[in-house]
């Protein structure tokens, strides 16, 4: 995702009068073009950089959604629409099928050894961003038992 997709959407959002996005919308904006400055890039935010700060955006949203009381039905409601918001431009993460298979495919040698750390290190390179920790995590406890 571009800096610049999410401009446009927030303007046809704008258009559009749909408050709800436009706001969300503008807050990863916001998020984004903060990391850009405090990286030393104002202007040339990479999509790289635009991806990491969104699929940050979208924990938080997931967060917000699962510690909320369940008696606050208005608040539920409201970050259940911006965690999908976020979704749908957050990069699309990988489940633990995929994750699993492509351990088994690629890191069999690594995951012969039944060292967690090491697995864990190795794996991670290239799956940061692409699948939740706390999934290849678990993936990679089932493969070392």
């Amino acid at each position: 995702m571009t800096l610049e997709k999410l401009q446009k959407d927030m303007i046809a959002a704008m258009k559009a009068q749909d408050k709800v996005r436009k706001n969300v919308i503008s807050s990863m904006i916001a998020a984004v073009k903060k990391y850009g400055i405090d990286n030393g890039v104002r202007n040339d935010i990479t999509e790289e950089m635009t991806d990491a700060v969104l699929l940050k955006e979208l924990k938080t949203a997931k967060e917000q959604l699962d510690t909320c009381p369940a008696d606050r039905t208005d608040l539920i409601e409201e970050y259940t629409v911006n965690y999908e918001i976020i979704k749908e431009y957050a990069p699309a993460q990988m489940s633990e099928d995929e994750v699993k298979a492509l351990l088994t495919e690629k890191y069999a040698d690594v995951i012969a050894t039944k060292n967690k750390g090491m697995i864990m290190k190795t794996v991670m390179a290239e799956l940061k961003g692409k699948a939740d920790g706390k999934i290849i995590n678990a993936v990679v406890a089932q493969l070392c038992e």
